[in-house]
């Protein structure tokens, strides 16, 4: 059986914590898509299809990623492209914690799935989407935090 995952977010934006996650969980799936979430009571700061040139321009060199966006469920989503995980990064045991109820509710939902957590590496911790918008809200530069060759303004 061909190993399908998704990972989803918002990745808005991508970060260095989502891409060290993403290119170590590589080897272990046929086939990865990274799924952008749609949420109709958000409005994101970056434009979702400058998201997804981001994300396409980080993985250029992968051809087994593919860069998508969704509306709904994410276990609808899997549903619709066969995947049998869901790939999540966990940073602190906050997150492990919020991660865990929802893998939880996805296993319910669709017995099919596995979640499967990798840990942030230890220098990207402390670092998520939030930060790197609240950084740019204010006027400072957060190149730094996202991937290479991506240049973030505000």
């Amino acid at each position: 059986m061909e190993k399908i995952a998704v990972f989803p977010g918002s990745f808005d934006p991508i970060t260095k914590g989502h891409e060290s996650v993403l290119k170590r969980a590589l080897p272990l799936f046929d086939k990865l898509y990274i799924a952008i979430g749609i949420n109709a009571d958000k409005k994101g700061f970056f434009p979702i299809e400058k998201r997804m040139e981001w994300i396409q321009q980080v993985f250029l060199d992968y051809p087994l990623v593919e860069v998508i966006k969704y509306e709904g469920l994410t276990i609808d989503l899997c549903k619709k492209l066969n995947a049998n995980y869901i790939l999540r990064g966990l940073r602190t045991s906050a997150d492990f914690e919020f991660e865990r109820s929802i893998g939880q509710i996805n296993k319910k939902l669709y017995p099919n799935i596995e979640t499967v957590f990798l840990l942030t590496a230890p220098e990207y911790t402390f670092l998520n989407s939030s930060i790197v918008r609240d950084i740019l809200r204010h006027g400072g530069d957060a190149n730094q935090f996202v991937p290479d060759g991506i240049e973030l303004t505000a």
